[in-house]
């Protein structure tokens, strides 16, 4: 982890480093192309605005790196170069358009042509720089993973008679994934020996206390002898851990999404991290969260505080009701929510409402008809437990029951659980393990096709159910 923080903060100097120069290269240019309003060139690069352009273009542009994803902990290392450049031939060029409709669009220049010129040349100062201070750094950075410099120290989950040779071609292709196998569990009991193939075998069961003992930094889980139940399970605990997170490819049954290779040059692992979205999307829709609870939360205040009155002149008890929800990585985080039921509503244990459930208040049955109980939520997303948009959060107790019946479920713990879904667009509240199930395909297909065009869609449809009182 803290080579990836390195690595991230290397690449966001370097970019500020380059912009700069960038800008300076730029700005020496465009003197040239402006009437002779300035004494010299020494005159113009010290004037205000140009010094202030040098002060404050690098970091706007160090920002659009950061949207685009160029820091993301998921997209520091094993990048690209490629994808780099591509990466930095769209985002120099957004800057570029950004900067010049700002603040140069004013520039006094003799001919229109020369405005599209001074656009090429800005953005070629932009990109040229920084496109090459980025290969140089992808280039040292997979010469040190081929000499084994840098490595991420993995455990494999399962030490099964048979793997011997899954093992041996992943440590064979180590100098392309930079994975290097510190240890195996033998999770199942099926192994009784100290090693396989020269690697230790731990007979523990508790896999954390395992990664602290190797300094495992990835974790790749081989099939359980017990079936794909058993497998799931296991990954179920796993994300709690987060860690990168593999699974062989004969798992794939188990994916119920599409499938995200880690490498082609190397063992064919699929990795079960993150759902597969671009780091642009993540951001994007990290950013849209971020705008849109707080602008509900301030402008929602008032209905806040009218449906807190009402809850609570209607029976006895807080306004606002907690529970504890597994998130995003198998987090959990208390869920906050208008509370709908009476106190003792559980009294007897963890229970699912149902139609018509005489638990529910008369304000509770209006409140979950209209789904405003979840208006609280906002905060949630604010903090960034939740998304406006993801599957439902649900509590350790129904999940571990889903799991036995669909171990597809594991991959739930991919993205950020969310106020509304595509399974609460089709299904609303779930009432039995059954329901939940049923409404699970939808949740799936959401991670695996999640993008900003398909949360709109999904939030239209809410308001249109909210609107209608469509809710349970």
């Amino acid at each position: 982890m803290q080579q990836i923080n390195r690595e991230r903060i290397r690449y966001a100097v370097s970019d500020c480093l380059t912009v700069a120069a960038g800008w300076f290269c730029f700005n020496v240019i465009r003197f040239f192309t402006l009437p002779e309003t300035y004494s010299g060139i020494s005159d113009f690069l010290s004037s205000l605005p140009v010094v202030m352009g040098q002060f404050v273009v690098p970091p706007c542009m160090v920002a659009l790196y950061a949207v685009s994803g160029s820091y993301n902990k998921s997209n520091t290392l094993y990048k690209s170069r490629l994808d780099e450049l591509i990466n930095t031939f769209a985002v120099s060029f957004i800057g570029m358009l950004g900067i010049f409709f700002t603040a140069l669009i004013n520039d006094k220049v003799p001919e229109r042509i020369t405005n599209y010129e001074l656009m090429a040349v800005l953005w070629m100062c932009f990109f040229i720089p920084t496109a090459t201070a980025r290969l140089l750094i992808v280039s040292a950075n997979a010469k040190r993973i081929r000499r084994g410099d840098y490595v991420m120290n993995t455990l494999v989950i399962g030490a099964a008679h048979g793997i011997e040779r899954k093992l041996q071609n992943i440590v064979k292709s180590e100098a392309n994934s930079g994975l290097r196998i510190v240890g195996c569990i033998d999770i199942d009991g099926e192994n009784q020996a100290n090693a396989i193939n020269g690697i230790p075998i731990y007979h523990s069961g508790d896999v954390r206390d395992v990664c602290e003992t190797t300094g495992a930094q990835a974790i790749i889980v081989m099939p359980s002898k017990a079936g794909l139940s058993r497998t799931a399970e296991i990954i179920n605990e796993l994300y709690a851990l987060d860690k990168p997170l593999f699974i062989t490819p004969d798992l794939h049954s188990l994916m119920a999404t599409r499938p995200r290779v880690s490498s082609v040059a190397s063992e064919p692992l699929i990795d079960i991290t993150n759902a597969n979205i671009s780091p642009l999307a993540v951001n994007l829709k990290r950013l849209g969260d971020i705008t849109v609870s707080t602008l509900a939360l301030l402008f929602l205040a008032p209905v806040y505080a009218a449906i807190g009155i009402a809850v609570k002149l209607d029976t006895p008890g807080p306004a606002f009701y907690r529970q504890t929800r597994i998130g995003y990585h198998k987090k959990p985080f208390d869920i906050i929510k208008f509370r709908t039921m009476r106190t003792d509503a559980e009294a007897d244990g963890p229970a699912l409402a149902s139609d018509s459930d005489p638990r529910v208040t008369k304000t509770g049955h209006i409140l979950r008809k209209y789904r405003l109980d979840e208006l609280p939520q906002f905060w949630n997303v604010l903090k960034g437990e939740m998304s406006l948009v993801g599957p439902r959060p649900e509590r350790e107790f129904y999940i571990r029951q889903i799991v036995q019946r669909h171990p597809a479920y594991s991959l739930i713990h991919q993205v950020r659980p969310g106020i509304t879904s595509w399974g609460m667009v089709k299904y609303g509240y779930a009432s039995s393990i059954d329901e939940m199930l049923a409404r699970l395909p939808y949740d799936l297909l959401y991670i695996e096709n999640v993008s900003l065009g398909v949360d709109l869609k999904i939030l239209f449809h809410t308001i249109n159910t909210v609107l209608r009182g469509r809710g349970q």
